[in-house]
């Protein structure tokens, strides 16, 4: 499927939810409602002309500039029958960082949510076991966000 036919599936089904597209080296970018993750992401696995079926990764990205949506969630969608990724992202207010967990509709999203909670402090709402993985519990801080003085 072409990209300009995905972008147009995608304004059709969820309108005011999606915020922008870019698109690089062949890979859709989708800006949108937070609120709205699982729907999307429902829609693009279950539509069978669309077939977005693997979890390839799933991470944050902590950008203290912008005021409002300094955390962004990360979500790399593949279909394996055409060769396609999808990249879905959804800002997040750092001091309330809520999303809901993809965990039941992908497993490898259990682990992969799981870190990023550990290392961007993401809370997946709903996730079955969201507690560190890699870091010592006595971290009372995630380290992977431009907080701390060097």
């Amino acid at each position: 499927m072409e990209i300009s036919q995905l972008q147009e599936r995608l304004v059709q089904k969820f309108q005011d939810k999606i915020f922008g597209f870019e698109e690089h080296f062949g890979v859709l970018k989708v800006y949108a409602d937070k609120d709205s993750n699982l729907k999307i992401m429902q829609y693009l696995y279950d539509e069978e002309d669309l077939a977005f079926r693997f979890l390839t990764d799933l991470t944050a990205i902590h950008y203290p500039q912008h005021v409002g949506a300094e955390l962004e969630v990360t979500y790399l969608m593949y279909n394996m029958y055409t060769n396609q990724h999808i990249r879905l992202n959804f800002a997040l207010d750092i001091n309330k960082p809520d999303i809901f967990t993809a965990s039941k509709l992908f497993s490898a999203a259990n682990w992969l949510e799981r870190e990023c909670y550990d290392f961007f402090g993401v809370n997946f709402v709903g996730h079955p076991n969201l507690i560190r993985v890699r870091n010592v519990d006595e971290m009372d801080y995630p380290p992977l966000r431009k907080e701390f003085p060097l």
